[in-house]
């Protein structure tokens, strides 16, 4: 089955999506927009054109493992999503260091500019359904 993985932000969300064996995540796109209902709208068609069966979100938590208003804002995402989704399962996912990690590869990379604000995002969602993906096996 196919999982997208989603880097939920107020301006920028990145999604990537797995292979149907569940072993690598591959970016999609990064979605552009501050209309939290508008992206979720995207998003749930990006899902329905990729056949997805389940949707990893990204949930910013603090160091601590608390959770903030990041988290609630991310939340409040997710419940929209499902909503227009109410089929696909949707598993929120600690995406502690993952924006840190591909600020890091980028880095190494030499990713600058305006390529590297268009494609952390899109990064940080592969990292994170990655990162799950690995958690499974």
């Amino acid at each position: 089955m196919k999982i997208l993985g989603i880097d939920y932000g107020d301006r920028r969300t990145g999604v990537a999506v797995s292979d149907d064996s569940e072993f690598l995540a591959s970016g999609v796109t990064t979605v552009k927009g501050t209309d939290m209902d508008g992206t979720a709208l995207k998003i749930a068609k990006i899902c329905r054109e990729q056949s997805a069966g389940k949707i990893v979100l990204g949930l910013p938590k603090n160091m601590d493992g608390s959770e903030g208003f990041r988290a609630e804002h991310t939340r409040d995402f997710g419940q929209r999503l499902a909503a227009l989704l109410p089929d696909i399962e949707l598993v929120y996912y600690d995406e502690r260091m993952t924006t840190m990690a591909a600020a890091q590869y980028m880095n190494i990379t030499d990713v600058r500019g305006k390529k590297r604000k268009d494609s952390i995002d899109l990064l940080a969602a592969k990292i994170i359904l990655q990162d799950y993906l690995d958690s499974k096996r």
